[in-house]
């Protein structure tokens, strides 16, 4: 149960109404999760949603982008993150087996995937602190400093759904990961 009172979306005006009419547009319908930050905070959203609208355009493909989120999720132990982002990194062409090692951190047989989430869960678990000799492996992996600019963005995106669905215990309404 939510910790937080989301009104229904229907009573929404302004921007709230706003941002909820692009994500309606954009997915058909507004997750618990933007339904509430949406509520309280419409800009924080706004800035959210273009922060991926930039991910979106950058170089960072969706599958590693889709790789980050549930690490991150996985790490922070944020159940409702860890189902949205399954479901849309299966969207992106993931397998279920591969979605299941990622957020278990163990090997997909891909090494640059699966270098991608050492670097990440390392930079989650250790609060950014990386050794040269990281720094080098996930470059050798073939990432540019550019993409560690959006590997850093995905990241705090991340956190910050993630941090807020802690604090609002937000009731998933992704199907349930296994």
């Amino acid at each position: 149960m939510p910790r937080i009172h989301t009104p229904a979306l229907e009573s929404a005006t302004g921007p709230t109404a706003e941002v909820y009419a692009a994500i309606k547009k954009k997915a058909g319908g507004v997750p618990n999760t933007y339904a509430a930050i949406g509520a309280l905070g419409p800009q924080a959203l706004k800035a959210i949603l273009e922060a991926d609208g930039v991910l979106a355009s950058g170089t960072l493909s969706r599958q590693d982008q889709e790789t980050i989120k549930p690490v991150v999720s996985t790490v922070v132990e944020c159940h409702y993150c860890i189902a949205a982002h399954s479901l849309l990194g299966k969207m992106t062409g993931l397998s279920q087996d591969a979605l299941r090692q990622i957020r278990a951190g163990v090997s997909t047989g891909d090494a640059k995937r699966d270098a991608l989430v050492r670097f990440v869960k390392l930079l989650i678990e250790t609060s950014g602190t990386v050794s040269d000799a990281e720094f080098q492996a996930i470059r050798a992996a073939g990432y540019t400093d550019e993409q560690f600019v959006e590997i850093s963005l995905a990241i705090a995106v991340t956190v910050f759904t993630n941090m807020f669905n802690r604090i609002n215990d937000t009731t998933v309404d992704f199907p349930p990961v296994d």
